[in-house]
């Protein structure tokens, strides 16, 4: 690996680790990049999965204030978080090669569509205010749902939960976004396992990653709500349209 492509993935994993944290969309970033840098798709996207889940765990321990209180409720989410995230990890490993590069350019379009849904989806959480709402077993089926495309792919998926925990609970929007990466770390870590095991992770591009996911996770959870969400939503949606295009023609 040359010092400029060293220095992409890891430029790439900051960023990602920031976005995640913030708003969950990171692999959008670093996916696209992995791929610039020569790296099959399937084999890029193992590597990213791998490579991002020390910085989801960097953002969670940074909001490990909000996550005050939430043990109980994380306990019986976390269950169809990782059956999900098993789901889609062996999905990933036993359908063909050519059957992920066809569905993943619309698989981003999906997640950058949730992307710019995301301010529409926040201020319905707000308008709700504080009033008792529990999920029950909606919100345990689509957290599962999530799961899985969080372990076949996996890009947005922070933002689909954040919106799913907006729907069907009421509490404060960081409250969610703390719980949001707590779930996110569960789904990306059983994956990361699996694909250890099983498949070929590239694992220079891994390290790399990591190494900026984790600086970037810290950077989210401590400046990142001073950050514009307009401004990564508008960066997160136009990358993910280019690389779309570029994958279907």
């Amino acid at each position: 690996m040359s010092a400029s492509t060293a220095l992409a993935i890891f430029a790439a994993g900051l960023a990602a680790g920031t976005i995640n944290t913030i708003v969950g969309s990171g692999s959008l970033i670093t996916f696209p990049t992995l791929l610039a840098v020569g790296y099959p798709a399937v084999t890029a996207n193992v590597t990213n999965t791998v490579g991002l889940v020390p910085g989801v765990v960097s953002g969670s321990v940074g909001y490990r204030r909000e996550l005050t209180g939430q043990r109980r409720r994380l306990a019986v989410l976390g269950v169809p978080a990782v059956a999900g995230g098993i789901t889609g990890a062996v999905l990933l490993l036993v359908l063909p090669s050519s059957v992920f590069r066809r569905i993943v350019p619309v698989l981003i379009l999906v997640a950058c569509g949730l992307v710019l849904a995301q301010p529409a989806l926040s201020r319905l959480a707000a308008r709700r205010g504080s009033a008792e709402h529990h999920g029950g077993i909606g919100l345990f089926a689509t957290v599962f749902a999530t799961g899985v495309y969080g372990g076949y792919f996996g890009a947005a998926q922070g933002v689909m939960l954040i919106a799913l925990l907006a729907i069907f609970l009421s509490d404060d929007l960081q409250r969610l976004n703390a719980a949001k990466n707590v779930l996110a770390m569960l789904v990306n870590g059983v994956a990361a396992f699996i694909f250890i095991a099983v498949a070929h992770v590239a694992w220079g591009a891994a390290g790399v990653l990591a190494a900026g996911s984790v600086i970037g996770g810290q950077v989210g959870a401590k400046v990142g709500r001073r950050l514009s969400p307009t401004l990564l939503r508008t960066v997160i949606v136009v990358v993910g349209v280019a690389v779309s295009i570029d994958l279907l023609v």
